[in-house]
């Protein structure tokens, strides 16, 4: 997930915080406020996601986790710029890149 507030890390303030729009499933001992939670369609409790698909922990004006003390374990363990991290920036730029072809008319 994307570095606390305060705490910059050189990859994530380069980065668009696509880990942030994974989804993130919850366990027992995590400690995410219930207003933050929902149930997926196979009944597994999960960070909720905004409108945009976006974490609801985050903030969006600093794109920054707001609950990044009790963040959930899974994000703990999700490695900056490890090979998972790498995939899945990869696959985001691949799937909102345009590739719309300019044809220039004179």
């Amino acid at each position: 997930m994307t570095a606390n507030c305060s705490t910059k890390l050189p990859l994530c303030t380069q980065c668009d915080a696509v880990c942030c729009r994974l989804t993130v499933v919850l366990q027992p001992e995590d400690r995410v406020p219930a207003y933050m939670t929902t149930h997926a369609p196979r009944g597994l409790t999960v960070m909720a996601r905004d409108t945009e698909g976006w974490c609801v922990a985050i903030d969006a004006a600093r794109m920054c986790c707001t609950i990044y003390d009790t963040r959930p374990d899974v994000c703990r363990r999700f490695a900056m710029s490890g090979p998972y991290c790498q995939a899945v920036r990869t696959d985001y730029l691949h799937s909102t890149s345009r590739g719309i072809p300019l044809t220039l008319y004179s």
